[in-house]
């Protein structure tokens, strides 16, 4: 058991990681930027916004792990990665290394090497690094940043580049589809013919509570994912079962499409429900000897249940 400082606690992954890993018996320091709700068994202290100027010494005493969940990142910001982020988390990297801690893992993004892959060429871990948005080129910057500060202090680093992460409270794009499948319209996109590799948020906390503490994770860029690739329709029609909706979908031509990806709001989402984003984590899975517990369907159909009663 260990004593580990997550930061980000309050955020939608941050949360569910400090209750399993209170579950699995270590001791969590919750870092937040403000006051939030209590999570049980966790001691959660706010600190204000973090940067390259942090004072981490009175928040990393005695802690053996950090897992750094926080940052700016979807904050829109011009002209590539225009922030302080990296170099923030690199004066953590460096405090835990002072402070003895001996490992960090960073929360990633697989958009850290490109948002977009052929049907049937999945993305690997040692695959070149071609983000295409701001965002991804932030998360690639903090990694680069990270992996400069454990080389100079021997620090361990775990970085893990989730896909899109989903699950009860899921808030952005994919709560938008949840909504329009739950509005009863009718949807353009049963001729849809794509993979999306995703993560259901229980997923991704197990993973993380084998990659902080497992031998094997040390040094390496994990991907990650649920057991199997779901089409748009698959995945509409599992929301529409969790909602208690029958699934109204219909076939347009893929040009039909092309208006609407420069939309404000349903623009990102349109381009993510008609393309394909794969990942191979198969040795993330051997390495740790680690599989996803909650397979999607079981999952998509959990959270739209969940809106659905929040609703």
């Amino acid at each position: 058991m260990a004593r580990i400082v997550v930061t980000g606690a309050a955020g939608f992954i941050g949360r569910s990681l400090c209750g399993r890993l209170v579950a699995c018996g270590h001791t969590v320091i919750g870092v937040t930027r403000g006051l939030t709700a209590a999570i049980l068994g966790a001691e959660l202290r706010p600190i204000g916004d973090i940067g390259p100027t942090t004072d981490w010494s009175k928040h990393l005493d005695d802690a053996e792990i950090v897992i750094h969940l926080a940052d700016g990142a979807h904050s829109q910001v011009s002209g590539g990665v225009g922030t302080d982020e990296p170099e923030a988390a690199a004066a953590l990297a460096r405090a835990a290394a002072e402070g003895g801690l001996r490992r960090l893992l960073y929360m990633s993004s697989i958009r850290a090497m490109c948002d977009v892959t052929p049907p049937g060429l999945p993305l690997r871990s040692d695959d070149p690094t071609l983000p295409r948005d701001s965002y991804g080129r932030r998360k690639l910057a903090i990694e680069r940043a990270l992996q400069a500060a454990a080389l100079e202090t021997g620090l361990e680093l775990v970085i893990l580049r989730p896909p899109l992460v989903y699950g009860p409270g899921v808030r952005g794009n994919f709560r938008l589809l949840i909504q329009l499948v739950a509005s009863g319209l009718p949807l353009p996109f049963a001729g849809i013919d794509n993979r999306r590799s995703l993560i259901f948020i229980e997923n991704l906390i197990d993973l993380v509570a084998y990659a902080s503490v497992h031998p094997g994770a040390i040094g390496r860029v994990l991907l990650a994912r649920d057991a199997v690739d779901l089409s748009t329709p698959e995945m509409i029609r599992l929301l529409a079962e969790g909602l208690d909706r029958r699934a109204r979908l219909f076939t347009v031509p893929p040009i039909i499409f092309a208006p609407f990806r420069g939309l404000p709001l349903l623009g990102p989402l349109i381009v993510r429900l008609t393309n394909s984003l794969q990942v191979d984590d198969s040795w993330t899975r051997a390495a740790l000897d680690w599989h996803p517990p909650v397979s999607p369907e079981t999952a998509l159909v959990a959270t739209a249940r969940d809106f659905r009663e929040r609703s």
